[in-house]
């Protein structure tokens, strides 16, 4: 669940960070972004889906991680190729997009009482991903994630 969300833009420089607060443990947030059938039910802006079949994890550095996402409306498919660089369970994440560059860092900090939040930075972040649009539809991505880590959750003590 989402309690504070923020966003910096440094258009300038290239980088984005997104900050959430969940009410859920560091683990199973770290458990949702590098497990495919995690994956497959928020990954992606609305609008989109991308099948557990689509998405490979290899979590070891060095190792990949590749999402097809498809565009429910035509059918169009967005690959994303990248490898892991750093993997920290459940403290820390990076990994850089092979064909950009783009390197995403996202970090878990405990806030005690089952709250964690969670910082995504992107750093050389292509210029397309920096307008409002793209960032808008970043941030649905992470509402979808908001959503079902909050069902997870709301299952574990229901």
């Amino acid at each position: 669940m989402t309690n504070d969300i923020a966003t910096e833009t440094a258009a300038e420089t290239g980088e984005l960070t997104y900050v959430r607060v969940h009410d859920a443990p560091a683990q199973l947030l770290f458990e949702c972004l590098t497990t495919p059938e995690h994956l497959t039910n928020f990954w992606g802006p609305t609008g989109t889906t991308t099948p557990v079949d689509r998405i490979s994890v290899d979590l070891r550095p060095g190792g990949a991680f590749a999402t097809v996402m498809v565009n429910d409306a035509d059918g169009n498919e967005y690959r994303t190729l990248a490898h892991y660089d750093e993997i920290d369970p459940p403290n820390r994440l990076v990994w850089t997009e092979a064909d950009s560059g783009m390197v995403t860092t996202i970090t878990f900090a405990d806030l005690g009482g089952g709250r964690t939040e969670v910082t995504t930075h992107q750093r050389n972040v292509p210029a397309p991903y920096l307008s409002p649009e793209a960032q808008a539809g970043f941030q649905t991505s992470l509402d979808r994630c908001d959503a079902y880590v909050a069902r997870l959750v709301a299952g574990a003590t229901g």
